[in-house]
Order: structure tokens, then sequence, then C-alpha cells
């Protein structure tokens, strides 16, 4: 079983897209100019742009918020020190400690924790290194596969060739880069977040015919 607090923190991090795509929307939404026509356009359009100044931030807040609250729910959900939480403010590669650390009291039946805890620390390190860059080169090669996708979805749907995308996604290649390398970091911290969760789902089967195999030795 997973424990409440886990899936309240894979909750919340799943939620921070949702949060960042509605107050994006929003502050596109309101245009400052809408004010135009009004008899005081200049206080008019001060108040949209501090609306719309505001909805940006508090965006990010929402999602600082979210971000914080899912590393606190994973070390309540191990039984570890909130002095981890500091880790939050690296991101992702803080994440990727927190992560690592051990449960105090796994739930019955944890598979993942009950490899970890048995492994000799000149085990343990390779496995964790190991574990860090897989997940980092998933993360990567899944927003290349997906720009790549991207690439001839719009390629097919307006019929611009695939070069002339290339060449525009090149001349704005920073604006590009930031916004892959941020996709990249959070989906980092996703699979961090589901590994165990597919460990334990892939580890079931094994265990259940492990248990048969007991029972036929025993009889």
């Amino acid at each position: 079983m997973i424990k409440r607090n886990y899936v309240l923190a894979l909750v919340c991090y799943v939620s921070i897209p949702a949060v960042v795509i509605c107050g994006v929307g929003l502050f596109v939404m309101i245009d400052p100019e809408l004010a135009r026509g009004h008899a005081d356009y200049a206080r008019d359009w001060q108040l949209l742009n501090l609306a719309r100044l505001g909805v940006l931030w508090a965006t990010g807040g929402l999602a600082l918020v979210l971000w914080t609250s899912c590393c606190y729910l994973v070390l309540r959900s191990r039984q570890r020190s909130l002095r981890w939480l500091s880790l939050a403010a690296a991101g992702p590669f803080g994440f990727s400690v927190i992560a690592t650390l051990e449960d105090r009291s796994p739930a019955p039946g944890d598979l993942y924790q009950q490899l970890i805890r048995n492994l000799k620390t000149y085990w343990r390190v390779p496995l964790e290194i190991t574990v860090f860059f897989s997940v980092w080169f998933l993360a990567c090669s899944s927003v290349v596969v997906k720009r790549e996708l991207m690439i001839a979805l719009e390629s097919f749907t307006a019929g611009t060739p695939v070069s002339t995308i290339i060449a525009q996604q090149t001349a704005s290649s920073g604006m590009w880069a930031a916004g892959e390398g941020l996709e990249a970091m959070y989906l980092a911290a996703l699979i961090y977040l589901l590994w165990p969760i597919i460990f334990n789902v892939a580890g079931q089967p094994f265990k259940s015919r492990s248990r048969a195999n007991r029972r036929l030795t025993n009889s």
C-alpha cells in the first residue's frame, strides 16, 4: 500500500503544471489595453497591469508552495527530519537526495524499501548513482522525443516543412533551451516520485511467485 502522505505529495507535484498553465493563461487574458475607451484610461490601465502582475506572482507563489509541500510530504511519509526540507531550494537536484532517504516506517510489502534497507553501503551508493543518471537520461530523452513529435505534428497540420520549423526554433534557441530545461527538471523529479511505485508494482509478480514456491517447498 502507498502511504497517504506520499500520494498527497504526488498530487501536489502533478498540480504544479496545471497551476502554471492556468496562471499564465490568465496573465495573457488580462490585457491592460482593455482600458482603452474608458474615461480614466491611465488609472484603469494601472489597475489592470497590477492585476496582471498579481496573477503572475500568485501563480509563482502557489507553484512554490506546492513544490515545498511535495518535499515536506515525502519527508513526512518516510518519517525523516524536516531539516532535509532545505534541499527543496535546490529543485530537482535537491529532491534527488530526498528521494534516496530510507523510510523509517515502511509500509508492509514495500519491496523498494526492503531492497535499499538490506543493501550495504558499497552497493547502495553505486545503485543511487546509477538511478540518478538513468533518471536524468530518461527525462532529457523524453524532452527530445516530445520536441521531435511536436515538430512532426506542426509540420503535418500546418503544412510547414520540418526544416523551416527547426530554423524558427534555432532563431530563438535560448527560449527553447530554457523551456526544455524546465521540462527535463520537472520530469526528473516526477520520475523520482514514481520510481518506488513502479518498482513495487513490477516486483509484485516475483513476490507472489516466491510465496508460491515457499508453500510448495513447505508442503
